[in-house]
C-alpha cells in the first residue's frame, strides 16, 4: 500500500482542503445533539422564546453547515479520487507495454487486463472511501464519545465497553479477507482469459460449431469466480451483522442502566436522549468502519497485485558491448540457445551472418522455432547461451530506443485498430502521406486502397475484420516499410497472398528497399528461395543451411517440402 502515497502526494492540497472542510461539516454535526440537550434543559423552562429561536436557529445553522459541507467535501474528495486513479492506471498500463516479454508470459496477458481494470477500480473506491468515511467517521466516534464523557461517565462507560469487542471482531475477520479477495482476483483472470480468448475465435468457434462448448468453459471459470466471491462474501459479511448485533447489545445496556439513573436520580431524561442521539452518530460511524475495513480487504489485496507489476525489475537491462564483435556483418548469431522454460531448449547452438542489404529465409514446421529467433534478434528475450549481434555489436548493448528504431516488423498475429488504412500505416509516427502510399504500392497494397471510395481515408474495424486476409497482411506490411527500416522482419505475413502477388511483392521489396536486410519466416518454400541465405530448422536446430540450389541437392527435408508444395518446379 506504501506506492499508494506516493501517487496521492501531488494531490495532498487538494486532500488538506477536503478534510477541513469534512471536518467542519462533521463537528458541525457533533454540536446538534449538545445544542438540543442544552434546550431541552436549561431554555425551555425559562419560557424564553428569543433564547428557544436563538438555539433553534444555531441548530439549524449547524445542520445546514454539516449539510453543505458533507457534500462539498465528497464532491472535492470524488474529484481527487478520479485524478488519482486517472494516474494510476496510466502508468499501470504503461508499465505492462514495458514489460520484458518473459515478465507478460509471467503475469499473463488476462491477468495484467484485470490489474488495470477490477483491480484500480478496488483501489480507487477504498481511495474514495477513505475520503468520505475516513475523516467523518473517527470524528463522529472519538468526538461523539468525549462529549458523552462529559455529559454522563457512567452511561458512556456502558457504551465504550462494547467498542473493544467490536474491534477486535472486525480486525479478526479482515486479517482473513485480503488473501481470500487475492483469490477472488485470480478467479476474475481466468474469467476474463477465456472471454478473452472467445472474443477473438469467435468466427472459428462458430464455424466448428462449438458455442456450446465454450458456454461450458466459460461456466466452469465464472463457477470457480462464484464460489471464490461466496466464500470471501460470507465471511466478510458476518462484519455487519456481528456489528449490529454488539452495537444494539449495547443501546440496551445503555438504556437500562439509563432507566436506572434516571429514576434514581442520577441522570436527567433530557441527558438520556442526547446521549441516545450521540450513541446513534457513534453506532453510524462505527458501521462506516466496518465498511471500510471490508473495503480495505479488498484493496490490499488488488493494491498488492498491482504493486507486483508495478515493482518489477526488467530483466533486459543494457550492458556494455564486448567489442568481439564484425562489423561488416550485419546481423550475426553466435552459437546461440535458448529455453522459454528453462528446460529443454527452444533453440539449439544456432549460428549463422548476414551482410547489410542481404536477405535471410527461414523456413521449417510449425513449432520448430522460427519465430523464437525473431523475437532474439529483436530482443525481446535474452538469449541463455551464445551472443546475437547487430552491426556488430551485441544486441544488448543497445538501448530499447535504438534497437527499436532499426526494425520493421510484420508478425504472424498482428492487430490492426479501429481506425482508417492510413492512420493504421502511419502508427502514430511522423510519416508523410506521400511515403504512406508509396510504401502502400511497394506492398501491393494501393490497388486495392484505391478502390475503396474513401481511399486511403476507409475505416478499419477492430482486428481489421472488414478487410480479406490478404488485404490485412498488405497493410501490415505497408506499416512495417513505411519507416524505411535497416532490418524488415516478415513473419509468416505473406500466407494469405496468392503465389503472383507474393513475388511482385518480393521484387518490389528488393528494388525500393536495396539496403535493407531482409528476414522472411515462411511455410511456402517460394516465398524464401531468391533469399542469399536460407535456414532450414527442426526442432530448434538448423538441419541445413545455404541458397535454394545448395539446399536441394544436400537438404533432403528441404527438398520435401519443395517438392510437397510446387512438385519441384517454381514459378516466378
Amino acid at each position: 500500500m506504501k506506492w499508494v502515497f506516493s501517487y496521492l502526494k501531488p494531490l495532498t492540497g487538494r486532500i488538506c482542503g477536503g478534510i477541513a472542510v469534512k471536518i467542519t461539516g462533521t463537528l458541525a454535526e457533533l454540536l446538534i445533539p449538545f445544542l438540543l440537550s442544552h434546550i431541552l434543559e436549561n431554555v425551555i423552562e425559562t419560557n424564553d422564546i428569543g433564547a428557544i429561536l436563538f438555539y433553534g436557529g444555531l441548530m439549524a445553522v449547524c445542520a445546514l453547515i454539516a449539510g453543505l459541507g458533507n457534500i462539498i467535501a465528497n464532491r472535492m474528495a470524488a474529484k481527487t479520487t478520479m485524478l488519482f486513479a486517472t494516474q494510476m492506471r496510466k502508468n499501470l498500463f504503461s508499465k505492462t507495454l514495458y514489460l520484458s516479454a518473459r515478465s507478460t508470459d509471467r503475469f499473463t496477458i488476462p491477468s495484467l487486463e484485470s490489474r488495470i481494470t477490477s483491480d484500480t477500480y478496488n483501489v480507487q473506491n477504498f481511495i474514495g472511501m477513505m475520503q468520505r468515511m475516513g475523516i467523518r467517521a473517527p470524528i463522529l466516534l472519538l468526538g461523539g464519545t468525549f462529549i458523552t464523557m462529559l455529559m454522563d461517565q457512567k452511561l458512556a462507560l456502558v457504551m465504550i465497553a462494547t467498542l473493544p469487542l467490536i474491534f477486535i471482531v472486525v480486525y479478526s475477520i479482515s486479517r482473513k479477507g485480503v488473501p481470500l479477495y487475492a483469490k477472488v482476483q485470480q478467479a476474475v483472470d481466468g474469467m476474463v482469459r477465456v472471454v478473452r480468448e472467445d472474443a477473438q475465435g469467435i468466427r472459428v468457434i462458430k464455424a466448428l460449431s462449438k458455442v456450446d462448448y465454450e458456454n461450458n468453459r466459460y461456466q466452469n471459470a465464472n463457477s470457480a469466480l462464484k464460489k471464490s466471491e461466496t466464500k470471501a462474501g460470507v465471511i466478510m459479511g458476518v462484519v455487519n451483522p456481528v456489528m449490529t448485533l454488539l452495537m444494539n447489545g449495547g443501546i440496551v445496556a445503555v438504556i437500562a442502566v439509563a432507566a436506572y439513573f434516571v429514576s434514581t436520580g442520577q441522570s436527567s431524561a433530557t441527558t438520556v436522549i442526547a446521549f441516545m442521539q450521540y450513541f446513534t452518530l457513534i453506532s453510524m460511524a462505527m458501521m462506516s468502519l466496518s465498511r471500510m475495513f471490508v473495503m480495505y480487504t479488498k484493496c490490499a489485496a488488488s493494491a498488492k497485485r498491482i504493486s507486483t507489476v508495478m515493482e518489477s525489475v526488467d530483466e533486459l537491462e543494457q550492458l556494455p558491448d564486448d567489442g568481439k564483435g564484425d562489423p561488416a556483418l550485419h546481423i550475426a548469431f553466435e552459437n546461440v540457445s535458448f529455453s522459454y522454460l528453462g528446460k529443454a531448449d527452444n533453440l539449439k547452438n544456432i549460428s549463422f551472418s548476414l551482410k547489410k542489404g542481404e536477405t535471410l529465409g527461414v523456413i521449417g514446421a510449425t513449432g520448430s522455432g522460427k519465430s523464437t529467433l525473431l523475437r532474439l534478434l529483436m530482443r525481446f528475450y535474452d538469449a541463455d547461451t551464445g551472443t546475437v549481434r547487430i552491426g556488430g555489436k551485441d544486441v544488448r548493448s543497445y538501448s530499447k530506443e535504438e534497437l527499436t528504431a532499426m526494425f520493421g516488423v510484420v508478425f504472424q498475429n498482428d492487430f490492426l485498430y479501429a481506425d482508417t488504412i492510413e492512420e493504421n500505416i502511419r502508427f502514430g509516427r511522423e510519416i508523410a502521406s506521400e511515403e504512406i502510399v508509396a510504401a502502400a504500392k511497394i506492398a501491393q497494397a494501393h490497388d486495392f486502397i484505391s478502390s475503396f471510395a474513401e481511399g486511403y481515408a476507409h475505416s478499419v474495424s477492430t482486428g481489421g475484420t472488414n478487410l480479406s486476409g490478404g488485404q490485412r497482411q498488405r497493410v501490415l506490411i505497408s506499416r512495417a516499410i513505411a519507416g524505411r527500416p535497416e532490418i524488415l522482419i516478415l513473419d509468416d505475413s505473406s500466407s494469405a497472398l496468392d503465389y503472383k502477388t507474393d513475388a511482385n511483392l518480393r521484387q518490389a521489396l528488393s528494388e525500393a528497399l536495396p539496403d535493407a536486410t531482409i528476414v522472411t519466416v515462411a511455410q511456402r518454400v517460394s516465398s524464401v528461395k531468391n533469399c542469399d541465405l536460407i535456414l532450414v530448422i527442426e526442432d530448434g536446430a538448423i538441419i541445413g543451411c545455404g541458397k535454394h540450389e545448395e539446399l536441394m541437392a544436400t537438404c533432403s527435408e528441404y527438398k520435401e517440402i519443395s517438392d510437397s508444395q510446387m512438385g519441384g518446379a517454381f514459378l516466378d
